[in-house]
């Protein structure tokens, strides 16, 4: 019988490496803090590439008994999974508030969305089929087998870790894959720690999942170099991912699949026939979740002109409402930055939005690392503002004058990951939205959306690859063609 209330992990400085929990090998040791109140939550003694290279072997030779279990088999163990995110819900829920600055909130939502690709990665390995296909020579039969690819290397992000480390890792490992994570240095517990328990305790064997916790710098290339892995996933910033791509195209000697998910600059379009006030409280969420931490999260809100004065006021009153402060409380809405780089960042984005003309509608003094929100309003699309992904409580709002402006201004981005429109006319919402050149877009909704049977990625710089679902299926497996000759083939000479 399943344990109700089970005893909180132990031990959450120590590296599952090769199958054993320990201390990294390398000098430097990773503080961790929660960005709210600044406390040390652990201190990690790092990877070096020496401890890389152990994960790498042992995930390979684990990789092979794991894929040849049969399909029920993986399927109980990320149905055990789910069962144990349900037994551990609250203690997963506080490591993702104190490690990420997540708001209760968000860190509600963010379990729930790693508890359902989990569920659905259940249904993966029964969900994997083979072809079978004709010939032109005779007595031959062609068969198309789909195998795992291997060892699965994972790099997850701060924002969303414990979400987005799971995204790859429950359906990699459910279609019989191993894994090797490498989690964001601010979030090592939730980017990947906790993976690796509760998987070992829903019954993974030993070595199928390691973790290496170590600076970019040290071990980020070669984890990507490694011969081992077949397949990098990545999900962070797009100078990074653009990196990936360079070093497996060119710079690496082995070639691998890959899939990045990367930053996005995500237009929010109000036609002049949306609903004004549903508009408005879509765009406060849209915007707001995790302090707009989010590579989904509006980053321009683009208004038809007869709706725009309306729309800013009403925008406005409705930003001042929201509660900054301790994330743990049940109606903070704006909780702090991961760090104080970070922090810099949006103060010097703050700093040029002015500078280069923007109107100032909300706007707040930070404290430690909390900044309240900022809204500015009579925004062009060449300023920085609109031109680059702001990852912080911070939007600027666009005037369009018709609906084949507001389109121009949604496409005129680098990024095209997801994006969002408002209007009453569902149908001429479903037309614009097939004309916004990104991965997903959302009629009368927000950005932000991500469901476990639905195909997740972006478009131009937003990466490379779908997430979820028959999509995940493809991604983490392989074709592999065995023809069968029956009779013996006539051969030309």
């Amino acid at each position: 019988m399943s344990q109700v209330n089970p005893v909180r992990y132990q031990d959450m400085h120590l590296l599952p490496i090769a199958g054993e929990w320990r201390a990294g090998s390398a000098a430097s040791v990773l503080t961790v803090t929660d960005p709210y109140t600044g406390n040390t939550l652990l201190e990690v003694v790092q990877a070096d590439r020496q401890d890389l290279n152990q994960a790498y072997v042992a995930a390979e030779q684990a990789q092979a008994a794991w894929a040849n279990l049969g399909p029920a088999q993986r399927a109980a163990n990320m149905l055990r999974a789910v069962q144990i995110f349900d037994e551990r819900r609250e203690e997963i829920i506080d490591w993702i508030i104190r490690e990420s600055g997540s708001t209760r909130i968000k860190a509600q939502i963010e379990w729930g969305a790693a508890r359902g690709i989990t569920q659905e990665s259940a249904s993966f390995p029964a969900r994997v089929h083979g072809r079978i296909l004709p010939s032109n020579v005779p007595g031959k039969e062609n068969r198309v087998y789909r195998e795992p690819l291997g060892v699965v290397g994972v790099i997850s992000p701060w924002n969303f870790p414990f979400h987005l480390t799971q995204r790859s890792v429950a359906p990699a490992l459910a279609l019989g894959n191993a894994i090797v994570i490498k989690p964001a240095s601010d979030t090592p517990v939730t980017g990947g720690l906790l993976a690796a328990r509760i998987f070992e305790e829903a019954g993974v064997p030993k070595g199928v999942i390691s973790v290496v916790v170590g600076a970019g710098a040290q071990i980020g290339d070669a984890f990507v170099e490694h011969p081992v892995p077949k397949f990098i996933s990545f999900t962070g910033s797009t100078p990074v991912g653009l990196n990936i791509g360079r070093i497996i195209a060119s710079g690496g000697r082995y070639l691998k699949h890959v899939a990045l998910e990367l930053g996005g600059n995500s237009p929010f379009v109000v036609l002049a026939d949306a609903d004004l006030e549903q508009a408005v409280a879509a765009a406060v969420v849209g915007k707001f979740l995790h302090q707009g931490q989010i590579c989904m999260a509006i980053n321009r809100i683009i208004v038809e002109d007869a709706l725009y004065d309306r729309f800013v006021e009403l925008y406005a009153a409705k930003v001042r409402t929201l509660k900054v402060g301790n994330p743990n409380d049940a109606d903070t809405v704006i909780g702090p930055i991961i760090n104080r780089k970070q922090l810099d960042g949006l103060l010097s984005k703050v700093a040029r939005a002015k500078e280069e003309g923007a109107r100032t509608v909300v706007e707040g003094e930070p404290r430690g690392n909390l900044l309240p929100p900022h809204v500015f309003a009579d925004v062009t699309a060449d300023m920085e503002i609109a031109r680059e992904e702001i990852f912080g409580p911070l939007v600027g709002i666009q005037r369009a004058r018709d609906e084949a402006h507001a389109l121009q201004l949604a496409n005129d981005s680098e990024y095209g990951l997801s994006s969002a429109v408002f209007t009453k006319d569902l149908e001429r919402g479903a037309r614009f939205a097939r004309q916004i050149k990104a991965g997903m877009t959302h009629v009368n909704d927000i950005p932000v959306n991500d469901e476990a049977h639905a195909p997740f990625g972006g478009e131009k710089n937003s990466g490379l690859g779908r997430f979820n679902g028959e999509w995940a299926i493809e991604e983490f497996t392989t074709d592999h063609w065995v023809s069968v000759q029956m009779r013996p083939r006539v051969y030309p000479f």
